[in-house]
């Protein structure tokens, strides 16, 4: 398991983080917990979550993942040991200022966390989407309150386009407040569209990129070849909508014959999908870490199989050359997670 500077911070980071969505939702309380085991077993020690999660879930369960890991930590006493990261922004409840990237509901949303997490601070805390409603500095200014209180250590961004990343340094060179020195986009093999500008700004500005999604949803994991059926229980049967948007990213017959055609060219030299997919993400230069979920501790322990992974010349070129394969997304929009 390699080890990574995260941007231009001294905090160092695994380069495989443990993705939680599925906790409390598709995973539950002891599952979660032999995940979390099994992550730490193979020496991942990152964990990334967000206060609205578990994934799929209704609002009255969000923040269910963070009680879940809170307790974890209390039962297993590993919390030092554990870069943890963790997102607000979306929905927390009825009223008014629930969500978003006010002053008002970060504040009470880094203090909920907190509390569900069973820890007095947050190594990463992210933004996990832009709001468009609040002004930047309003937001890194709560942020940089944060960090100067000890409750944060660090804080990143998900899901921002180049120029709102760009926007958010400047104003934070300006003012001299906290900046972002994490972003975390989508990324995987049939889905590349950060490469134009995104990761050359995260290149340029020493911003670490903490890629999710590397392998689509499952998609990228050969569950679906051959029948191409949906299964019950997958990120594609999700309810509060989730579903629908992965099958609307990644299900239909295009990305099923790119997949196909990488699965047969990876089982030739011995890999399976899976580890070529992930593979593919860890050997990006700018990629800082790579966030795997599971909803199985075995499936977790075969994920990690990629780790040390070097795919041949072939292998990447049959994942290099899907994104370009591919009709582009009519639907630009980046979606929160």
């Amino acid at each position: 398991m390699k080890i990574k500077q995260l941007g231009r911070t001294g905090l160092r980071v695994t380069e495989v983080c443990l993705g939680t969505m599925t906790f409390g939702n598709q995973a539950d309380e002891a599952t979660s917990f032999a995940i979390m085991d099994t992550a730490v077993e193979h020496g991942v020690t990152f964990f990334d979550t967000a206060d609205v999660y578990p994934l799929g879930g209704t609002l009255d369960v969000n923040g269910e993942t963070e009680a879940i890991m809170g307790r974890w930590f209390a039962a297993r006493g590993s919390r030092e040991d554990i870069v943890l990261a963790t997102k607000c922004r979306g929905r927390m409840g009825p009223g008014l200022n629930d969500e978003g990237l006010s002053r008002k509901h970060i504040m009470k949303a880094c203090e909920d966390s907190l509390r569900r997490l069973q820890t007095d601070y947050i190594d990463l805390y992210q933004t996990h989407s832009t709001d468009n409603a609040t002004p930047i500095e309003e937001t890194l200014r709560a942020l940089d309150d944060l960090v100067h209180s000890g409750k944060v250590r660090y804080i990143g961004c998900s899901n921002y386009p180049a120029w709102e990343l760009a926007d958010a340094l400047w104003t934070s060179e300006t003012k001299g407040l906290a900046r972002f020195d994490s972003v975390q986009p989508r990324y995987n093999v049939l889905f590349r569209m950060i490469e134009d500008e995104l990761l050359p700004l995260a290149k340029a500005h020493g911003v670490g990129v903490i890629s999710y999604n590397p392998l689509a949803g499952g998609m990228l994991t050969g569950r679906y070849s051959g029948s191409r059926a949906l299964q019950e229980g997958s990120r594609f049967t999700l309810g509060s909508g989730r579903g629908e948007m992965y099958r609307k990213r990644y299900w239909n017959d295009e990305v099923h014959d790119q997949v196909d055609h990488i699965k047969d060219v990876t089982g030739r030299h011995g890999h399976s999908l899976t580890h070529a997919a992930l593979a593919w993400v860890l050997a990006q230069p700018v990629i800082t870490s790579a966030i795997v979920g599971a909803s199985r501790p075995d499936q977790l322990r075969d994920s990690l199989g990629a780790v040390g992974v070097t795919l041949s010349s072939d292998e990447m070129d049959a994942c290099n050359g899907a994104w370009f394969n591919l009709p582009r997304e009519k639907d630009q929009e980046i979606a929160r997670r």
